[in-house]
């Protein structure tokens, strides 16, 4: 029995379509309110019996803050995938967020060890890496320093990562994987699909920075293929940065605008631009009593310039990434599959992506 959290999102919905593809019995995590259309619409992308497969799914309602029900539900669990997290860049969530994840993740690799569950794999992310000085590549070593200029979602994501080796010590085994910007189709109102939402209504600028990205598929196939018994012994007890290439960020809106057929944004936002626009959000916001679009914590690196070395698990196990282009186009596809059924006859149809 494999047990999932954080199911209905971008990541965890693709892992159970992953995990259900090659026959797993699979028990998902889900709130009362949780969004089940999202997942069976993100295994439509790829399969025409995304009913059927959702169907297949144990889902049980809970929450990862209330650690006696966890308990309960991991019972019988073998195999533990931790996806969900809380993601926000908002000042106001600080705290919340920082329990969410810290606390959630706790409370799970404390269930995990009473059940003793035998695999525990863990997402975290490229935010609770340090980085570099001298320009090179930020690998698995590259150590998280505390500093003022940390989100509090890095603050969030590296103090959940300690939970996960303090339940290495307490005799759990686990991987942790450490995606860097995952693009793929899913709610193009939020995260990284919402990139594509906003370039295809005029993105208008552009910044200079650099950064990692990667396929969502092959995350969750990296996640997978760790977890496999043949393979969990040689890799248990790691973390792997997931990262399919280093890319601008001019680069990466050029080609996304390109594969939608929309102009590409032609005004650079210098830091000083992005200075005034998250303080001008600010301001608006404090008259219309709606979030800001953009805060500081939003465009705070947009013009940095990290580059991550994904290539540890390639070295680990038997496992390549998606090219990015291709994954952008491929993004795209979907993203104007979505925009045809919504305005009918805008479009092409696309064909259903490869997983």
């Amino acid at each position: 029995m494999i047990f999932v959290t954080g199911g209905t999102g971008l990541v965890g919905s693709h892992l159970l379509f992953n995990l259900l593809q090659t026959g797993n019995k699979v028990r998902a995590l889900k709130r009362p309110n949780s969004n089940m259309k999202a997942v069976i619409k993100s295994f439509s992308y790829y399969t025409d019996k995304a009913e059927e497969l959702f169907q297949q799914i144990e889902w049980v309602e809970g929450d990862i803050l209330d650690y006696h029900s966890l308990e309960d539900l991991l019972n019988g669990v073998t195999d533990v995938y931790h996806c969900a997290a809380m993601v926000s860049f908002h000042p106001n969530d600080h705290d919340s967020m920082l329990n969410n994840n810290v606390k959630g993740t706790a409370n799970l690799i404390d269930a995990a060890i009473v059940n003793k569950v035998k695999r525990f794999c863990h997402i975290s992310s490229i935010a609770a890496l340090g980085k570099t000085q001298d320009g090179t590549l930020i690998d698995e070593e590259t150590y998280w320093i505390p500093s003022k200029q940390k989100s509090a979602y890095s603050l969030s994501k590296f103090f959940s990562e300690m939970e996960v080796w303090r339940g290495i010590e307490e005799g759990v085994d686990a991987v942790i994987v450490n995606p860097s910007i995952i693009l793929g189709p899913g709610n193009w109102d939020i995260g990284s699909p919402k990139l594509f939402q906003t370039i295809w209504k005029g993105l208008k600028y552009y910044t200079k920075g650099e950064t990692g990205f990667v396929d969502v598929r092959d995350v969750v196939r990296a996640m997978a293929q760790l977890m496999e018994a043949r393979t969990f012994e040689q890799v248990k007890n790691q973390r792997f940065i997931l990262n399919a290439g280093n890319m601008s960020y001019q680069d990466f809106f050029n080609q996304i605008a390109d594969a939608l057929q929309r102009p590409r944004p032609k005004t650079f936002a210098s830091d000083l631009i992005l200075k005034i626009a998250w303080r001008a959000a600010r301001l608006a916001s404090f008259f219309s009593g709606k979030r800001p679009a953009i805060t500081r914590e939003t465009v705070s690196g947009s013009n940095n310039i990290n580059h991550y070395n994904g290539s540890k698990i390639q070295r680990s196990i038997d496992f390549s990434y998606h090219p990015l282009n291709q994954t952008i186009v491929d993004i795209a596809q979907l993203f104007l599959q979505d925009v045809e059924q919504l305005t009918p006859g805008g479009h092409p149809k696309a064909k259903k992506a490869s997983h």
